[in-house]
């Protein structure tokens, strides 16, 4: 018996015949190769006896919908949807969950007879990594929140049903912050939580014991204007980033913070779409213990 070869638009996928029985899933970006996707989640399958296959797939910048209805007819059973598709994926889907329509923005596909549902696990899985793998609560912190974009607002409603005290947001448009908190505010049951949009400059004299960095300046190797004594004692400095020390790191490291990078959260969210997938939840433990082996010491 022959495996199977499917060719889409430069995408080849190869089917072994003994596994035509399992179920297919697959990360969709451009560019996707560095994608670490596909280790976490047959790592989950191995951990909880699931028989899936997880594929990289590169869908051409103006084929995001095409690559999806190749899939579904295919046969996949749901995708991750990584840069710079999880607007186009908001979009396509027929369904969208609360946490969806809060973020703006989906990186879980659900394929199903009835059509697309769309997701988002990028709140719940900083939240998880947080609160769960680090042992940090942000019940009662002073969290500060750097970035206005799209890894901002797909963050934001977790960060606040997780009740800090308050929660600033600060990014160098301040209009993009401004517009963050009058969506929160137009939520009665975020009004317990005091959200304020600030500039970098109204951050003077001010300390916080959570601040998270969800821009993408250490990509640049770009210095955030963050005052020194932006850190209470013991603060905690989280930066979405992962794979590397950033400066934004490097600068907390250096005032007294305890750091940490967004592998954690890269795990927590792939379990959370693995679980959504399968009705299985993965211990994310081994897995994260295992890409902290093989990356350097944050």
């Amino acid at each position: 018996m022959v495996g199977k070869l499917l060719i889409y638009r430069g995408l080849t996928l190869s089917f072994k015949a003994k596994d035509l029985m399992t179920d297919f899933y697959a990360v969709i970006g451009n560019p996707i190769a560095h994608s670490k996707s596909p280790i976490i989640h047959h790592a989950f399958a191995d951990l909880t006896r699931q028989d899936i296959q997880y594929e990289r797939v590169m869908a051409p910048l103006d084929g995001f919908a095409e690559t999806v209805g190749s899939l579904m007819a295919q046969g996949f059973k749901g995708a991750n949807v990584t840069v710079p598709f999880k607007l186009e994926a908001f979009e396509i889907a027929s369904q969208l969950t609360e946490r969806a329509q809060d973020a703006g923005a989906v990186n879980t596909l659900i394929f199903t007879p009835q059509g697309i549902i769309g997701d988002n696990t990028d709140g719940v899985g900083l939240v998880r990594d947080i609160t769960e793998n680090i042992g940090v609560s942000l019940k009662g912190k002073r969290v500060l929140l750097i970035g206005a974009g799209g890894a901002s607002e797909g963050v934001l409603h977790p960060i606040l049903a997780a009740q800090p005290a308050m929660l600033i947001i600060t990014n160098r448009t301040l209009d993009k912050a401004l517009n963050m908190v009058k969506r929160v505010e137009a939520r009665d049951e975020m009004v317990y939580v005091s959200v304020q949009a600030h500039a970098f400059d109204d951050l003077q004299d001010q300390q916080f014991d959570i601040v998270i960095n969800a821009t993408s300046a250490g990509l640049t190797d770009s210095q955030l204007p963050l005052p020194s004594t932006i850190f209470a004692p013991n603060a905690l400095a989280y930066d979405m980033m992962y794979g590397r020390i950033t400066p934004f790191m490097a600068f907390a490291r250096q005032h007294g913070a305890t750091v940490f990078d967004g592998l954690g959260m890269l795990i927590e969210q792939a379990a959370e779409a693995f679980y959504i997938w399968r009705g299985v939840r993965p211990d994310t433990s081994p897995v994260i213990e295992m890409f902290k082996q093989a990356q350097p010491s944050t």
